[in-house]
């Protein structure tokens, strides 16, 4: 999760942070040496219990903008040095380099010498990937680096601002070697990113299934976070599935949802990221599923499916990003389809979407926030929606 921000931080802005961290039966003293310059974690600060009910507070004020008069289950919470996901920025002064996040409100990188939520894995690769950077031509001032851990393993993408060398190819290859990394992949600036080196296939596992991302694919950011959405989403089914039963799977990914979906019913998955279905197709053809899912190519802000389309479905499931989905989501109410399972990232966007699920006449059946970017002011839940003439 990195920060873009667009002006520099005021030099008060410390001072001020600071000042609120007075000794409070709310407050105790942050875990980690970066805050608060680090643009990262900042609620660290803050006492367990009234953190959790703020977090869990975004996601009943969102429902009840929208309409509901919502019961929220526990918040399930994402532990320390969990997060399996990361993009850093990466700067050059010389032969230093800098690999952290921004610093809020500042175009600043913090280097991490240490993170309270990055996974061990990760957090140990960072001396040595400064020592790597600083020696390849390809890196001139600026860049980032979306590091992916997939299982055990790290999966990298560096984007730089100059063109990689045969030598950095070379010293590339030997550190994915020396630190048992399968593959490490390269863009200029946004440019689509290509394979510098590879030592095995980068592989994840979705509902049993072995998936093989494309360079810097979204994953959740978290195991436990990921396996807290998908036990939500599973439960939000309804019960009268059979075997031939069809959930649509909208913004599907790699399948993060969708091979777990398919232990249900058949699962038509909707995705626009030509990469990622490319890869959801092969692991299901690889786990001869291809007829229990179909992966299908489909720009959804664009081309979002009709209401006619979504009828032929017992399920929608949509996990849209951060801005929502406001065209599919007016679709889907106007569809009447039984069942809707809403996995957010933004509280706001949810809001503004599931009120069209409102005056539609759904009812909310259930509502899970899992704070899977722990310290953070983000928050991601699943909203379980159903037809009134269901209920």
């Amino acid at each position: 999760m990195r920060a873009q921000p667009s002006v520099k931080r005021g030099e008060g802005w410390a001072a001020e942070t600071l000042a609120v961290l007075a000794p409070s039966p709310d407050r105790v003293t942050p875990p980690c040496p970066h805050f608060p310059a680090c643009g990262g974690c900042s609620l660290q600060h803050w006492a367990t219990a009234p953190y959790r009910a703020w977090k869990s507070g975004l996601l009943d004020a969102a429902l009840r903008r929208a309409g509901f008069t919502p019961g929220l289950a526990p918040i399930r919470c994402t532990p320390p040095h969990a997060r399996r996901r990361m993009d850093f920025a990466v700067h050059r002064d010389g032969r230093t380099v800098r690999i952290g996040l921004h610093a809020p409100r500042s175009t600043a990188v913090i280097d991490l010498t240490d993170c309270q939520v990055l996974h061990p894995t990760l957090a140990a690769l960072l001396p040595p990937l400064r020592t790597v950077l600083g020696g390849l031509n390809a890196l001139r001032r600026d860049g980032s680096l979306v590091a992916n851990l997939l299982g055990a393993k790290p999966d990298l993408l560096l984007r730089s601002d100059g063109d990689l060398t045969t030598a950095d190819r070379s010293k590339l290859a030997g550190f994915a070697v020396a630190h048992d990394i399968p593959r490490i992949a390269w863009a200029r600036g946004d440019g689509t990113p290509e394979t510098a080196c590879q030592t095995h296939a980068p592989t994840v596992t979705f509902g049993h299934v072995l998936v093989t991302p494309p360079p810097g694919a979204f994953l959740q950011a978290s195991a436990e976070g990921e396996a807290a959405l998908v036990e939500a989403v599973l439960a939000g089914l309804p019960a009268k599935l059979v075997n031939r039963s069809r959930i649509a799977d909208l913004y599907a990914g790699c399948g993060t949802f969708s091979f777990a979906l398919a232990g249900r019913a058949r699962v038509a998955a909707y995705e626009g990221d030509t990469a990622s279905v490319a890869a959801l197709r092969a692991a299901a053809s690889a786990a001869a599923l291809s007829g229990r899912v179909e992966a299908q190519q489909r720009d959804l802000a664009r081309q979002p499916l009709s209401a006619k389309e979504l009828s032929a479905f017992a399920t929608v499931v949509l996990d849209p990003p951060h801005g929502g989905a406001l065209a599919q989501v007016s679709n889907i109410a106007a569809s009447g389809v039984a069942r809707v399972i809403y996995v957010s990232c933004n509280p706001a966007a949810l809001a503004r979407d599931a009120k069209l699920l409102h005056d539609a006449g759904y009812n909310l059946l259930s509502a899970t926030p899992i704070d899977q970017f722990l310290w953070s002011a983000r928050l991601e839940s699943v909203a379980v929606f159903a037809a009134r003439s269901h209920t």
